[in-house]
């Protein structure tokens, strides 16, 4: 019995035909903080593989705020939020977590990913529904399985298709969409305004991932449902910490009831280790950065817009992006980890997306911006890509035109 394991792992050879050839791009060791440009094997490389939008991960006050978290606190908390693990500034960025996100309440969790697994696992029940769009983040995907519920995706940002779906749902069944906010591949951006008059029309409740949002849209980045401002139209509202935050950790904000709710029932809260002291005191200081400073936000959007211009003048297919990341489609496995490759050898990282993640017809390159780059950086970076696309025999859309 035990070889039958072994033997099934064994006819796993995706990574080994990768590591062959010289071009794995993963679990790549950096020996500097997250900046905008970081030492990996004691070679200066361009981050442009990120998710720290707002460039906060090396922010003084960030730093220090977490530094006195575990003078005043210790390094952990030695249990769950349901047990021994609450201290007053899990209530404290709580509070205001739920006001920054126009909610009455919130909860955190240890991660993002134990967010979706505790409350989609939980939300709904054997004779309900989850409805989800083709291309939510994979721990919707995973929090979905783990419900009792029935499970209906709908393709990608389709709303007539959204409509057939929820149209054959029996009237009496809770329903909950799920969405991400901004798709942290693709990188547009939810139809909110129509999958609302979806919901309302079908009796749905509304569910939106905003891990690539906060910080990015809505006023002062308070993400997709202040972005269209439509905060009332969402009943529950997902964010992590690990992107604009520049920590770990995540949270769910709703009503009162529905917050009490998944306080007494999502598994991955009640079963896990609260949030260390460190990293509650550094989105807390954060939190307060942001809101004070939207000016952050401002020089993200410059520079996603000044590098999407340099692209897109490239010729380069950066599909139906809105966002500060930008999807360039290569549309071929190897030559994905090849460009991959090419860049961080001549000082450029990047991440590639290739299948299973995606079709394998839709590999590319998740280029993505953060309020510290400077314009000198990105326009380092895109004539590399240039260089790198000719070398590898990438054809842009334009060469193809």
């Amino acid at each position: 019995m035990r070889k039958r394991l072994h033997e099934k792992i064994a006819q796993f050879t995706d990574v080994k035909d990768v590591r062959d050839k010289g071009v794995y791009p993963f679990f790549r060791p950096i020996s500097s903080g997250q900046d905008t440009e970081v030492i990996i094997d004691g070679q200066r490389v361009l981050m442009f593989g990120s998710n720290s939008y707002l460039g906060l991960t090396n922010h003084p006050k960030i730093k220090e705020a977490s530094k006195k978290a575990v003078d005043k606190y210790g390094t952990g908390c030695a249990g769950s939020r349901f047990l021994n693990g609450t201290l007053d500034i899990h209530i404290e960025l709580e509070n205001r977590l739920a006001a920054y996100v126009g909610k009455e309440a919130a909860v955190l969790f240890s991660t993002g990913f134990q967010v979706n697994l505790g409350v989609l696992s939980c939300i709904t029940g054997r004779n309900d529904y989850l409805i989800l769009d083709e291309y939510d983040h994979a721990s919707i995907i995973d929090g979905s399985r783990l419900s009792f519920s029935r499970v209906i995706k709908y393709a990608h940002n389709d709303m007539q298709d959204l409509q057939r779906k929820l149209a054959l749902l029996p009237e009496e069944a809770v329903k909950v969409i799920a969405v991400d906010g901004i798709f942290s591949m693709e990188g547009d951006i939810v139809k909110l305004p129509e999958v609302a008059v979806l919901a309302e029309q079908y009796g749905a409740n509304i569910f939106v991932d905003d891990a690539h949002s906060l910080g990015v849209i809505g006023h002062k980045g308070a993400g997709t449902a202040s972005h269209f401002n439509m905060n009332d139209d969402v009943d529950l509202i997902m964010g992590t910490f690990s992107k604009s935050f520049a920590s770990l950790g995540g949270f769910i904000a709703a009503d009162h009831e529905t917050v009490d709710y998944l306080k007494h029932r999502a598994r991955s809260l009640m079963f896990s280790a609260s949030m260390p002291p460190a990293s509650v005191a550094s989105v807390i200081a954060a939190l307060d950065i942001i809101e004070t400073e939207p000016e952050r936000i401002d020089k993200l959007w410059d520079n996603t817009n000044y590098a999407m211009k340099l692209l897109l003048d490239e010729g380069f297919d950066l599909g139906p992006t809105e966002s500060p990341i930008l999807p360039i489609y290569i549309r071929d496995n190897d030559k994905t980890f090849m460009v991959t490759k090419l860049l961080q050898d001549n000082g450029v990282f990047v991440n590639p997306v290739v299948s299973p993640a995606v079709p394998s017809d839709s590999s590319l390159l998740r280029f993505s911006l953060m309020a510290t780059h400077t314009f000198a950086q990105i326009d380092e970076a895109v004539d590399k890509i240039s260089r790198a696309f000719k070398e590898v025999g990438v054809t842009t859309v334009k060469e193809k035109i």
